[in-house]
């Protein structure tokens, strides 16, 4: 547990949003168990059981609250290394990383032993990996059937079970009905799209966010409106690759992102939730930044680290960047996306395609990122990053050895300390990042070296790259 009982029930008590997904409450008179921000009377104490997460409370036998839907609650980050490992393992199963892989192959995706990772895992959430998994599906399953108008098959899929058999098996055991009862009097969206709330931990700066996300959206992939983003979607699901796009904006009343998902991605649904996720830091714990940062973050409370939706194409984006203007950079990118970018019919003009992935780079060689305009130089770099991770010697994600990541990126040619850093903070989610050597954020330093300036962030860990941030932030810079 994170927290002693006191201040959970504490929390609890005053529906404290800063605690929302760090805990759960299991009500011994009900069997339900709550987010501690439940619009629901506050039960007794004696009759609350405080949980590290809801597959903890479910392994109990304790039911989710239909009123406060544990499944919508905010991630959690971070940052000590065995909690880390474990919040890592956590994000990829939450997006369907164990419904075509073992544990064993996601530990060594993550570097580490199958042993290392379940002990850390349980010692951190309470349960097995195995148990939260079936936990993260059951309540895929419960979003998807009422948010959604997927048949109960499409459900099932979706949401990682391999079969309609099993999915109402389990669905009946945990929940004492069918999945198709939880439908009844429903009505749920058309099936062109869906609409799903992700929470987060107030505040959330969502206008510095797409004031930064804006002018480095990619043309033809993505774009904003000054409110709302867009982007075209192309994944691999389950051998099969799904087609579409996504939308998100931010309800001014409520402490969530509305996230539209084409009909056509649903089947991919814990995926490209997990994703958007990523891309808008939904994880970060506001408060704990804010009270390590102190003055630097008051100017902007709620300010985010953008993350990526697709590692490859942010660490493309950031090699484009070196040293020329975003407007240039975002130009680049475009063109690249243009020449090599898969189609993806949308109903928005101005998104049209999916960047190109590693392999696709790979093999099309420098010579025809120079054909639109990228530099002989900067074309070599991008093609041998894109040959290191098609080949999977370099993965672009949370939770990977983050060191030994920033290391083989810095052994890429034309990639430095600042590119690395840089990919390091958006791509690998890492919240220490800090590229030392921005002109930026020495300008709002006031200093010229990266050694000084590295030596005044020390003061800033393990936050380091959210100081970047509020840094870039306070003198307005566009940085790559």
């Amino acid at each position: 547990m994170l927290f002693d009982r006191d201040t959970c029930y504490a929390a609890l008590a005053a529906r404290d949003a800063r605690f929302d997904g760090q805990f759960y409450v299991g009500v011994g008179s009900t069997g339900i168990y709550c987010r501690p921000v439940c619009p629901a009377r506050t039960p007794r104490r004696d009759r609350c059981t405080f949980f590290p997460s809801a597959a903890a409370a479910e392994s109990r036998g304790f039911r989710p609250c239909l009123r406060c839907r544990p499944e919508r609650a905010p991630g959690t980050s971070r940052v000590d290394a065995p909690a880390r490992l474990a919040h890592a393992a956590a994000a990829c199963i939450d997006a369907g990383g164990l419904t075509d892989a073992s544990l064993a192959q996601l530990a060594r995706s993550l570097g580490v032993t199958g042993r290392h990772l379940r002990r850390v895992f349980e010692a951190e959430f309470g349960v097995a990996p195995v148990v939260y998994a079936q936990t993260c599906r059951l309540l895929m399953a419960r979003r998807l059937l009422t948010e959604t108008a997927l048949p109960v098959t499409g459900v099932a899929m979706a949401s990682g079970f391999g079969s309609i058999r099993r999915f109402n098996d389990v669905f009946l055991r945990h929940y004492r009905s069918r999945p198709s009862d939880l439908r009844r009097g429903l009505q749920v969206p058309a099936a062109s799209a869906a609409d799903f709330d992700l929470a987060y931990r107030p505040p959330y700066a969502w206008g510095a966010m797409i004031g930064f996300l804006g002018p480095r959206a990619i043309e033809g992939v993505e774009a904003t409106d000054g409110a709302t983003y867009r982007r075209a979607v192309s994944l691999v699901h389950r051998g099969r690759r799904v087609n579409g796009w996504v939308q998100v904006s931010a309800p001014a009343d409520r402490p969530i992102l509305r996230v539209r998902v084409s009909g056509d991605l649903l089947p991919a649904a814990p995926a490209v939730l997990g994703r958007v996720k990523r891309l808008f830091d939904l994880a970060c714990r506001p408060a704990d930044v804010a009270s390590h940062l102190g003055p630097l973050a008051a100017g902007e409370p709620g300010l985010r680290v953008p993350g990526a939706f697709d590692g490859f194409e942010l660490a493309v984006r950031a090699v484009l960047g070196q040293q020329i203007s975003v407007r240039a950079a975002r130009t680049l990118a475009g063109r690249v996306a243009g020449a090599l970018g898969r189609p993806v019919s949308t109903p928005f003009s101005a998104i049209d395609r999916v960047f190109p992935d590693a392999a696709r780079v790979a093999d099309a060689g420098p010579d025809a990122l120079c054909r639109v305009g990228v530099t002989r130089a900067r074309a070599g770099a991008i093609v041998a990053l894109a040959r290191a991770c098609a080949a999977r010697r370099i993965v672009l994600e949370p939770g990977v050895d983050v060191e030994r990541t920033v290391a083989a990126l810095r052994a890429l040619p034309g990639v430095g300390d600042w590119t690395a850093q840089y990919i390091a903070m958006r791509a690998l989610a890492w919240p220490d990042a800090f590229p030392a050597g921005d002109f930026g954020i020495k300008k709002a330093l006031g200093e010229s070296s990266p050694a000084r300036v590295r030596a005044r962030a020390e003061a800033w860990r393990p936050w380091r790259a959210y100081a970047a941030l509020h840094l870039w932030r306070s003198l307005q810079e566009k940085t790559p």
